[in-house]
């Protein structure tokens, strides 16, 4: 008597995902970062200039490359490699940096949104292209994306009411035990899968779109380490935060561009060098193993967490 043994069906994201990128889509997804990298900056060095030295463009661009400028790319580049590799820790790292360096806040915010928007969108899309999430139409991956990015903009508004009307070290004390909640649970899981559930990402998103609006940061860690516990595969998790992230800007960026307008001298270091480091760190994250991942992302979230507890304490 035959035994015929029936392996469970795969989601087809799942499939699609995982299935080796042809040399024609990653191209494809190349050609986009190219476009967006270089229509950013050539939009920034115009804006960027004075009028009056556009005729001599050595000029122009030898009054960029400051010691100040390259810092700010390098920083951008390490602290972008991070986010798009583990899907967080650019704007939580850089935008206090950016502040030591003696930039001021209506000068920082607008221009790591902007970088954040770049990097997020053709991050998404090369995350796409490489294999490690899937964005077709239909895909539940797709899906998750649309519902972080809608559950997030319904957050804003009540969360940035919130922040208004109680004690910072009250939203510091909410914000680090939120993530530091986040990265615990990532390692003390490692050998566990969860049941995936739509209610748990949209409450995902509420509950990353209140840390955003409360802090500026906290997006990554709640939303990366979030799906994963919500029952999403790592490098899927990566993928889609990148999207939403960059997707979630796109109302700051304008809301910024049309009353304060963005300072491009600033703005352009922080794209090429985040802009820069994008295609790297998809190819990282498609190298690496789900668990290796995993752990780093649990790590660097619980050292995210403990370190703005501990601001509220000093």
């Amino acid at each position: 008597m035959t035994t015929h043994v029936f392996a469970e069906p795969r989601a087809p994201e799942i499939e699609q995902a995982d299935r080796r990128p042809g040399n024609g889509r990653m191209r494809q997804m190349y050609f986009v970062w190219a476009t967006f990298f270089l229509g950013a900056i050539g939009v920034l060095l115009v804006k960027a200039a004075d009028p009056t030295v556009l005729e001599g463009l050595s000029a122009t661009a030898s009054s960029f490359l400051t010691w100040t400028v390259l810092a700010t790319a390098a920083m951008a580049f390490v602290c972008e490699f991070i986010d798009s590799t583990l899907g967080m820790g650019y704007g939580t790292t850089l935008t206090p940096v950016l502040l030591l360096l003696g930039y001021e806040p209506l000068q920082v915010v607008p221009a790591v949104l902007l970088s954040e928007l770049l990097t997020g969108i053709t991050g998404g899309l090369l995350h796409h292209g490489a294999g490690n999430v899937c964005f077709h139409r239909g895909s539940r991956h797709l899906h998750v994306m649309l519902v972080l990015v809608a559950a997030s903009v319904l957050g804003t508004a009540p969360a940035v009411y919130a922040a208004t009307q109680l004690p910072a070290a009250v939203l510091k004390g909410f914000i680090g035990t939120v993530v530091l909640g986040v990265g615990v649970v990532l390692l003390a899981t490692l050998n566990r899968t969860f049941r995936f559930s739509w209610s748990k990402v949209a409450g995902l998103g509420i509950l990353a779109a209140v840390n955003k609006a409360i802090s500026g940061g906290g997006y990554g860690p709640v939303v990366v380490g979030g799906q994963v516990v919500v029952g999403l595969e790592t490098k899927n998790a990566i993928g889609i935060t990148a999207m939403a992230e960059g997707a979630t800007c796109i109302v700051g960026v304008v809301m910024y561009a049309v009353t304060l307008g963005i300072d491009a001298r600033l703005a352009l270091p922080l794209v090429v060098g985040a802009m820069g480091s994008v295609p790297l760190a998809v190819i990282s994250v498609k190298a690496a193993s789900a668990r290796r991942l995993r752990i780093g992302i649990g790590v660097l979230t619980v050292i995210l967490g403990v370190a703005t507890l501990a601001k509220m304490i000093w």
